[in-house]
């Protein structure tokens, strides 16, 4: 919502939101933008005041739900409203050649590599990611080219429309990363999330390309019920369709392969088997725009990641702190083996707080230890709210595993055992407190 807010404004328009507990790096980005936050969703923020008229479009996410006061008061006083992929595809999209990210991990990360190879490639995208790619400093950008980038989320669309938002934008070009069960507080099941998929595939035009993760028997499932679209495969695992080869142990260089044939070599900071995946993916796509696939390996290189994604925020005194979002126990356990490819046996600091809506109900609760295996010091924090204790997962971790309910506690901890090459990797799709910078404030004391 937060860059859909960005790119109404690049179009003109006047814009305001509303939300609550909002966070860097989005709250920096809409004041950056200068798109005025309101606290909290009381009505008065859609009544004329002083220097503010009432709304002459509002823009729903799919956050707000029926009973609450400002939905409430928008109903009963007939102001337009609409959501944020209706207005996304009305406003921006219908005219566009929309390349959409979708997967149930790594939708940010890939969606970011394809905006930057097209920009490296002089095509000027615009773009709609979910977070922040250090290249362009910006989560959301119309561009002036027919080609958008648009992140295609399978959660669902608002209150007046339970679709999932992908369904919306129309895309020409589609990447399928992956598909496991999230979203429990929408989805029943895995199947109700694949069905949302298979609609996602009835709208790309027969001229279209899907591009879809062959180890994925889940997305097989999707395409088996129905693919009117010529599909192209990827795999770290496989050598048929688009494929790796590794030129280095760490991984960080590796040779691009289409059907057995060299593409080029990306050489680059990123780690991990999953974003070698997202960057076939993200080349494959840029190749059905017209980027040869020898310029989308060069513009890799150059690929400086996006904020919140294993993202290093300090290094002190030979210490590292890393920022990622993952949440989920398969992005977890990537993150972490990522890391420890690049690492070796250096010591790696694992914090977690399980914050998403799945993780809360309990959903992912027997794979969380497993997904936690790589790190040498597991520190999990329990939020009072959530439906279930992590004593649990902290008895099948061990002796390498700690429990906090105080942000405090578990930073005091830390900067007791500390020492010189540890590798701090803090985990939440959420504001941690405000974990981050104030573990950095303690170091730099």
């Amino acid at each position: 919502m937060g860059g859909v807010a960005v790119l109404a404004t690049q179009a003109g328009h006047k814009v305001s939101g509303s939300d609550q507990n909002v966070y860097p790096p989005m709250s920096t980005q809409l004041e950056q933008q200068g798109i005025r936050l309101i606290q909290g969703y009381e009505p008065a923020q859609l009544q004329q005041q002083a220097g503010q008229p009432q709304p002459d479009q509002v823009v729903v996410g799919n956050a707000m739900s029926r009973g609450k006061p400002v939905v409430e008061y928008l109903l009963n006083r007939n102001i337009p409203y609409t959501s944020g992929p209706q207005w996304l595809y009305e406003n921006v999209l219908k005219d566009r050649w929309v390349l959409a990210v979708a997967g149930t991990h790594g939708k940010t990360t890939t969606a970011s590599m394809l905006a930057w190879i097209l920009e490296y490639a002089g095509l000027n995208p615009g773009f709609l990611i979910g977070g922040i790619p250090a290249n362009f400093g910006l989560s959301a950008r119309l561009g002036d080219s027919p080609f958008f980038v648009v992140e295609a989320d399978e959660y669902d669309t608002a209150f007046f429309d339970k679709r999932s938002k992908f369904v919306h934008y129309r895309a020409r070009t589609v990447i399928l990363n992956n598909l496991e069960f999230d979203h429990a507080d929408i989805f029943e099941d895995l199947n109700a999330i694949k069905k949302q998929f298979h609609h996602l595939i009835r709208t790309v035009p027969g001229e279209g390309l899907i591009i879809s993760n062959a180890d994925e028997t889940n997305l097989d499932d999707v395409l088996q019920q129905g693919c009117w679209t010529p599909t192209e495969k990827f795999s770290e695992m496989q050598p048929n369709g688009w494929s790796t080869r590794l030129l280095d142990q760490a991984g960080q260089s590796f040779e691009v392969m289409l059907d057995g044939v060299s593409q080029g070599v990306v050489s680059w900071s990123m780690i991990g088997a999953h974003n070698r995946s997202n960057a076939l993916a993200a080349i494959a796509a840029a190749r059905h725009a017209g980027v040869p696939a020898d310029v989308a390996t060069a513009a890799l290189a150059e690929f400086k990641g996006v904020k919140r994604r294993q993202e290093v925020i300090a290094k002190i005194n030979g210490i590292t702190v890393y920022d990622d979002f993952a949440h989920h126990p398969t992005a977890i356990e990537e993150t972490l083996q990522g890391l420890r490819q690049r690492v070796a046996g250096q010591r790696i600091i694992a914090i977690l707080e399980p914050r998403s809506n799945t993780m809360r109900m309990g959903v992912h609760k027997a794979k969380l230890a497993a997904s936690l295996s790589e790190a040498d010091a597991v520190f999990l924090f329990q939020p009072a709210d959530m439906d279930w204790a992590l004593d649990e997962v902290i008895s099948e971790l061990g002796n390498k595993a700690r429990l906090f309910n105080a942000v405090d506690d578990m930073i005091n901890e830390l900067m007791a055992m500390m020492t010189s090459d540890d590798h701090i990797m803090i985990m939440s799709n959420g504001g941690f407190e405000g974990l981050h910078q104030r573990l950095i404030k303690a170091m730099e004391a």
